[in-house]
């Protein structure tokens, strides 16, 4: 009479084929989506670069809301702990608000426009 279970070896090759072919397979769902790890690094870059400038955290918060806030703060926290480990100084950030040269020359023009259209009449 013949078992009914099959042979042991059988069992084992089957299972290392099924192994090999998902393998290659990317099943949504057990891996993290690597859009989300980027935005969680770059959170943490802007929040480094912050503390760099010499920005408090509201600020940082403030000037990038759609940054997580745990990523920025723990971004923040390290370059902390690296400038003071290293003695280093921040540099300050100089945000200068520029009037875009279109805008300034568009204006301009309209304005002589207007002048020598009212000086011909």
């Amino acid at each position: 009479m013949r078992s009914r279970h099959p042979h042991p070896a059988l069992l084992k090759a089957f299972a290392v084929s099924a192994v090999l072919l998902l393998a290659g397979c990317e099943i949504p769902g057990i891996w993290p989506d690597p859009r989300i790890a980027q935005r969680e690094e770059e959170s943490k870059a802007i929040g480094g670069a912050c503390r760099h400038a010499l920005r408090g955290l509201e600020d940082c918060y403030t000037l990038n809301p759609k940054a997580s806030k745990a990523s920025v703060f723990a971004g923040w926290k390290e370059m902390d702990a690296y400038m003071r480990e290293n003695k280093l100084e921040g540099s300050p950030s100089v945000i200068e608000k520029t009037d875009k040269p279109e805008k300034k020359a568009a204006s301009a023009s309209a304005s002589t426009d207007s002048k020598s259209a009212s000086a011909k009449h």
